[in-house]
């Protein structure tokens, strides 16, 4: 990161000449350029190699970008891959093995690839809803159901007994957020919690959720200090965790 495109390309330089003098090398293809509007456009050359500029890319198996629509992408990038990982799959999902060996399967393989993540999200019932209808297409193709055939989604759960995808999720998100408001290293995440944007303009129109937003309607403002007494966290969770678990039923 850096502020502009020169200190940038001066850093890669370096970070280049510093690899090489003990045996490493820059992997150029994979090497890609970001930057907001403030920046003014210019090639960035490391090596010989012209760095190719982005507007978006994965990097630590998720998308990152500057736009606001990041999560949206990224919930429908981990709905794909879930199904990529259940159809590599599908010959024993939809074997006569009993159902428990399937649910083991499932969440061992499938259900990871989905919630791989999203601990970091800005979730909305929407995005939460998205996943939990193509869980539920996963259950019914497990089963050997269709949507004509007008099962419950009770009943399909059930049958299938795979861990509600929402219910991973919020479980995920509230151990995080415990985690991160503990932390006394002074490391990048709770700097990142912590940071608020340099006084000044904003934007016309409602400011973008933040990602405490539900744990603050949860624990309150001060969840920080709430999340230091583990049972009374754990406590709350549980609360939390039910939500999401029934929203978009």
């Amino acid at each position: 990161m850096a502020e502009s495109l020169e200190d940038l390309s001066t850093m890669l330089n370096d970070l280049n000449n510093v690899s090489q003098r003990i045996g490493l090398k820059m992997n150029m293809d994979k090497t890609k350029i970001m930057f907001n509007v403030h920046v003014t456009p210019m090639p960035v050359v490391v090596g010989g190699t012209k760095l190719q500029v982005v507007d978006e890319y994965v990097y630590l198996g998720q998308i990152v970008g500057l736009g606001k629509s990041n999560f949206n992408r990224e919930v429908n990038r981990r709905i794909q891959l879930g199904w990529a990982a259940f159809g590599k799959l599908r010959h024993i999902f939809s074997s006569g093995i009993p159902q428990n060996l399937k649910t083991r399967l499932y969440h061992q393989c499938v259900l990871p690839v989905m919630t791989y993540g999203t601990e970091t999200w800005r979730f909305t019932a929407g995005r939460m809803r998205k996943l939990k209808v193509a869980q539920r297409a996963m259950e019914r193709a497990m089963l050997g159901v269709s949507l004509r055939d007008k099962l419950r989604n009770e009943d399909i759960r059930s049958r299938a007994r795979v861990t509600d995808i929402a219910q991973r999720i919020s479980k995920l998100r509230w151990q995080w957020a415990g985690h991160i408001a503990r932390r006394t290293d002074n490391r990048r995440g709770k700097k990142v919690l912590e940071w608020r944007l340099p006084t000044g303009g904003r934007s016309v129109g409602r400011p973008p959720t933040r990602w405490s937003a539900d744990l603050v309607r949860h624990a309150g403002s001060h969840w920080t200090q709430v999340a230091q007494d583990r049972a009374l966290w754990h406590s709350l969770g549980e609360a939390y965790i039910q939500q999401w678990t029934c929203e978009g039923l």
